[in-house]
């Protein structure tokens, strides 16, 4: 197999800037046209060495900790809005130098920051749960039952709290406008009689405005017509994935082919355990370019191996044209969003290089991990 990328050490995760270009111009399309701000959910999306571009189109960034609070004001230049189901005591006066919002997950915390955080000047509000969700996997669905995440309208009085300017509603998940236009109706329904108390209403992320298909014109007039009809909030959206949507990959290498009762396995220097989590916790199978995601009659078909001693850290399988040796290259698509903040170093194996190919098409490695990177997380 050609190897595309011969100048790109291997494995790496790399950045496409024209393609994040792309996803910028899009969501500052539905922030302008929509009157609302969109603003970057580092959870999905910390690629902190593309800030300086995304600061030039959104309106900014939601942290769900002190660290990506920090990395926000140091490497964006903004404060951010801020949401973590509990705030630490020890942390607190040290997050509100980075945060010009905060939001919190319950009464109890409330009472033990939200005055606190009023006097810096920080507008506060409070995560609720409208008990809708339309999420399949239950590990994402912050609506079960007995969920830790938001105040259920029965557990809030008829005023809200001092100091409490805003509401932040969570609950999709890779979803389209017309979730969201079934949540806000929920959202109305439940928690309109609160809406004339606050000044901003936070709908979270896992709007999936860049993914093909996206009916972004719905999103528009859905938002244009919830506007209108509480003029006077300020509405927010936080979205990750969309923000790193199909924006680059993640490069590696076959090591080894083994053959395994009947099975040919390709054994990568990545681990789907260990830098691919999401598409064993997800689930989702990974695309891999120039692979077919099943098995064909026919055709040389592999399954992938990581590189760790984990029995279950493969996925397969694939199918490709011709047969593959070992040295090929293996080019994970849309490896940038998610994947990459959820990295280990589970068995003493390396991160990928960080990495990025800039508008003129050149490629710059960013960040190189080893040993002390290992040990700085034991």
């Amino acid at each position: 197999m050609r190897i595309e990328y011969p100048e790109i050490a291997s494995p790496a995760y790399v950045l496409e800037e024209k393609l994040l270009l792309n996803n910028l111009s899009l969501l500052d399309k539905v922030q302008k046209e929509a009157g609302v701000e969109i603003i970057c959910a580092l959870k999905g999306f910390s690629f902190y060495h593309a800030f300086g571009i995304i600061k030039e189109y959104l309106s900014g960034a939601t942290a769900s900790s002190l660290n990506e609070a920090r990395l926000a004001f140091e490497e964006m230049g903004k404060k951010c809005h801020a949401y973590t189901p509990a705030y630490l005591a020890s942390e607190f006066n040290e997050f509100m130098k980075y945060a010009s919002h905060m939001t919190f997950n319950s009464l109890n915390q409330v009472d033990q920051f939200a005055a606190q955080a009023v006097n810096h000047g920080i507008s506060c509000g409070i995560r609720i749960n409208p008990e809708y969700a339309e999420v399949e996997t239950e590990m994402y669905n912050p609506c079960i039952a007995g969920s830790r995440l938001g105040i259920r309208r029965s557990d809030l009085g008829d005023t809200l709290p001092n100091g409490i300017e805003g509401l932040h509603s969570h609950t999709l998940c890779e979803n389209d406008s017309y979730v969201l236009e079934r949540t806000l109706k929920v959202i109305e329904e439940k928690f309109g009689d609160l809406l004339p108390q606050v000044k901003w209403l936070n709908l979270g992320g896992g709007h999936l405005i860049t993914k093909e298909g996206y009916d972004v014109d719905h999103l528009i007039r859905l938002l244009k017509s919830f506007k209108s009809r509480y003029p006077h909030l300020s509405i927010i959206l936080e979205p990750g994935s969309a923000v790193g949507w199909q924006t680059g990959f993640l490069k590696s290498t076959i090591l080894d082919i083994v053959h395994s009762a009947g099975i040919d396995v390709a054994i990568l220097d990545v681990s789907f355990a260990a830098h691919m989590p999401d598409t064993l916790e997800m689930p989702y199978k990974p695309r891999i370019r120039h692979a077919s995601m099943e098995s064909i009659d026919g055709k040389p078909s592999y399954r992938f191996g990581g590189m760790t001693c984990l029995a279950g850290d493969f996925y397969g399988d694939y199918s490709f044209d011709r047969p593959l040796t070992i040295g090929d290259e293996i080019i994970f698509e849309d490896m940038i969003h998610y994947t990459m903040v959820k990295t280990t170093t589970f068995n003493g194996v390396n991160l990928p290089d960080i990495g990025m190919i800039d508008v003129n098409d050149q490629y710059k490695q960013l960040k190189h991990f080893g040993f002390e990177s290992f040990k700085d997380r034991l």
